[in-house]
């Protein structure tokens, strides 16, 4: 990580190519889960095509390990720095200058890392994660992204109460929308069609708060010329006191932000790995 820090972006870019195809071209569990999970939310696109989105998306998925140095080691001012173009900012800013809250949706797509950093760096932020096991890299995670003014709080109880607290006071509060919540946390609801366990938390929030809902991600742009910052406002039944209705437009959030670049999505996660029905859905 430290030597990935300092190499020029354009070098891990055409690293992250050959490991890519190491993962395409030999049996990896990490292309197998990626094969299934865009054949099931594609299923009307040719086998051609999901091959070559498959390749697409290991190789970013191998860009989003090797960029992880970018994120995390250089003084902050220079992780910004690869941020060239944006879209939807001026939204967002107004929306945190208020005093309503605002939830910042960060799925696994691009470099959310630098999407974080560059939108909460002048802003006072809590983020919701799920603390690793091991401690050291829990106080890594915990260190670098507190270099932006990030609090970082674990998702349990506490963690919850502090985000709750954070927007009541008018802050931002960041929450990676697409991980597996757990059973008493979530819903069953369509994504791309296809029912995955969603987090009801962010609804249960916009319920208790005047929140306003922002989703978006730093996408990689080619060439290694750097990221272009996209974000823009919830689907509107984000906010509806219907549950239902609530995390179907959560999810629709979600897939509008990664229609934008699918490949750049993060398919190796088993996102559909809790079934209605207990089935199994991996090999």
């Amino acid at each position: 990580m430290q030597l990935g820090a300092w190499l020029p972006l354009s070098f891990l870019q055409s690293l992250a190519k050959c490991w890519g195809a190491c993962l395409y071209y030999l049996p990896t569990k990490t292309k197998v889960v990626t094969e299934k999970n865009l054949s099931t939310c594609f299923p009307k696109r040719s086998d051609s095509e999901l091959e070559k989105l498959t390749r697409a998306s290991l190789t970013n998925t191998a860009c989003t390990m090797l960029e992880m140095g970018k994120s995390w080691v250089p003084p902050m001012e220079e992780s910004l720095k690869l941020v060239v173009d944006s879209e939807g900012e001026e939204q967002f800013f107004s929306a945190a200058r208020s005093s309503s809250g605002v939830i910042l949706l960060a799925p696994h797509i691009g470099n959310w890392e630098i999407f974080g950093f560059h939108l909460c760096d002048k802003l006072k932020s809590t983020w919701l994660y799920q603390p690793p096991k091991f401690k050291l890299l829990d106080e890594l995670i915990t260190k670098t992204r507190s270099r932006a003014g990030i609090e970082m709080t674990p998702t349990n109880r506490a963690g919850v109460s502090n985000i709750l607290g954070a927007l009541k006071r008018g802050e931002v509060v960041g929450i990676l929308p697409d991980q597996i919540p757990s059973a008493e946390g979530g819903e069953f609801t369509p994504f791309f069609g296809e029912p995955a366990l969603t987090m009801t938390l962010v609804s249960r929030l916009i319920q208790k708060t005047q929140a306003k809902v922002f989703c978006g991600f730093a996408k990689r742009l080619s060439g290694a010329k750097g990221y272009k910052v996209i974000v823009e406002e919830a689907k509107s039944d984000i906010y509806s006191k219907d549950i239902n209705k609530s995390l179907i437009a959560l999810n629709k959030t979600i897939e509008k932000t990664i229609l934008i670049s699918v490949e750049q999505y993060s398919w190796e996660y088993k996102r559909f790995r809790k079934r209605p029905d207990g089935s199994r859905f991996y090999d």
